[in-house]
């Protein structure tokens, strides 16, 4: 079995994240997800809408989604690899480079956004109506 992962905060979850979520499925047989604590979020200087718990109920929901654990800082991917029996680390091309770091681990995949859409760009539009 290819098990692939894949981490992030996932916050008003939106056609982009789907999209993401379905190619990294699409890689193997069995997607687990990171999904960004309220602490650690902050710690990054980020603020969500939705708590972690509504999130990660969100995530569940995903068919694509086979299991979502918590990601609590930036050094835990070696381990959740190890842990989790990963094969492909997956994250969008906007982090290309980042995590190479974890290629002696796994495959690591960037891949391209979803043109069109972004949390930052709905919370934007939403603050200027």
């Amino acid at each position: 079995m290819k098990r692939v992962i894949t981490y992030g905060t996932f916050d008003l979850l939106h056609f982009g994240h789907i999209n993401l979520l379905k190619r990294a499925k699409d890689l193997g047989d069995c997607l687990v997800v990171g999904l960004s604590t309220d602490e650690f979020n902050e710690l990054k200087g980020k603020k969500s809408y939705f708590s972690y718990e509504k999130r990660e109920y969100m995530l569940e929901s995903v068919k694509y989604v086979d299991e979502v654990v918590k990601e609590s800082s930036w050094e835990q991917k070696i381990e959740d690899i190890k842990k989790y029996n990963i094969n492909v680390f997956v994250m969008g091309d906007d982090w290309e480079g980042k995590f190479d770091y974890l290629k002696e681990y796994c495959e690591v995949v960037y891949l391209s956004r979803t043109e069109g859409i972004s949390t930052t760009e709905i919370k934007e539009n939403l603050r200027c109506g």
